[in-house]
């Protein structure tokens, strides 16, 4: 079964990940830089993807090295404990997302960056 997620723009959804973490007094430069952490993209690769509205699926199968500390990434996001997810791709999806609920709760970059 495919996810309508996976199909969905990641550019589209980029702003809703910045929203949530500027309600909670956190920067756009703090998300770009988990992003940049979790997939190995380059500021230039990372606007590049954001340019050509590429899918979530798309932009995870070309995310240059996913980040091997990533598998540090435990809790809940959507009721669902993301360590359990087994599909691959949901599950680098839900890391996203938890690492943007860390940081609009407050967490330290050191932490959330797994440091």
């Amino acid at each position: 079964m495919t996810h309508r997620i996976y199909k969905m723009s990641f550019a589209s959804v980029y702003p809703l990940y910045v929203a949530k973490a500027e309600r909670k007094g956190r920067t756009r430069a703090e998300v770009d830089r988990i992003i940049l952490w979790l997939t190995g993209f380059s500021p230039e690769a990372f606007a590049a993807q954001l340019a050509d509205k590429t899918d979530f699926e798309t932009f995870f199968a070309q995310a240059p090295r996913l980040n091997p500390a990533r598998a540090e990434i435990k809790g809940v996001v959507c009721g669902v404990r993301v360590e359990e997810i087994e599909d691959p791709l949901m599950r680098e999806i839900r890391y996203l997302d938890k690492l943007i609920d860390e940081l609009a709760k407050g967490k330290a970059m050191e932490k959330i960056l797994r440091a």
